[in-house]
């Protein structure tokens, strides 16, 4: 009985184009993926009365930048500010005229430098 053996030739193109298949799945599976900072917020006052002030205070990592968005009933109102050292930051809202008892959402984005995390918060106005 004689045994049979197949020979596969790769040429050098077919070799480069190979080794680059293998050298591009291998970068891509060990690409760091960065976790997202950590972020807490939440309202100083959460029934915050028309014409008052409120706060958006929020909790991350040292100096980082943040962005609020209040989703009124009728507007969107956007904030920067920045952490302090212990990453802590509250950023003022003024309660003008919004529709009491609509729950004003604020989305809460933070960054520092190539990371960003989000969290959200809300508050009820009354009249």
């Amino acid at each position: 009985m004689r045994a049979f053996s197949q020979v596969i030739t790769i040429t050098g193109l077919g070799v480069m184009a190979v080794a680059s298949t293998l050298t591009s799945s291998a970068a891509a599976d060990a690409a760091p993926t960065s976790k997202p900072l950590p972020c807490h917020a939440s309202m100083s006052n959460a029934h915050p009365a028309d014409y008052t002030t409120t706060d958006v205070n929020v909790k991350s990592v040292a100096d980082v930048r943040i962005t609020t968005v209040a989703h009124y009933r009728t507007v969107n109102t956007v904030h920067h500010g920045r952490a302090n050292r212990r990453g802590k930051a509250s950023i003022p809202y003024y309660i003008s005229g919004a529709t009491p008892g609509f729950r004003v959402k604020v989305d809460v984005t933070v960054k520092w430098p190539h990371r960003t995390g989000t969290c959200q918060t809300s508050c009820l106005p009354h009249a």
